[in-house]
């Protein structure tokens, strides 16, 4: 099977920030995702650079993504350029949020 980008998407939507209990995918912390055959880069970022749980979170990722069917190596890079804001968050969500 075909590792594709919306399967790479699914799987790091079971990795939550700690800290807002919500899924990366819907916080917009993931900048980008590269599937090569059965290679897969993901770009994400973080609600705070100075994140306490950063480690825990990129090593979640990564995990998650090699878990998925087909992935042979994954790598997770953290990037704060641009830096996160809560308006990569979905509007619905962040009028849940209060923000």
């Amino acid at each position: 099977m075909a590792v594709t980008e919306k399967s790479v998407m699914d799987a790091l939507k079971t990795v939550k920030d700690p800290e807002l209990n919500l899924d990366l995918v819907v916080l917009g912390l993931v900048y980008d995702v590269e599937v090569d055959d059965a290679d897969v880069k993901a770009t994400i970022s973080l609600t705070s650079p100075m994140c306490p749980v950063a480690g825990e979170i990129v090593e979640n990722a990564k995990n998650a993504i090699l878990d998925v069917e087909g992935v042979e190596d994954a790598e997770v890079e953290l990037t704060f350029n641009p830096p996160w804001t809560p308006e990569r968050i979905s509007p619905l969500i962040r009028s849940s949020l209060g923000l």
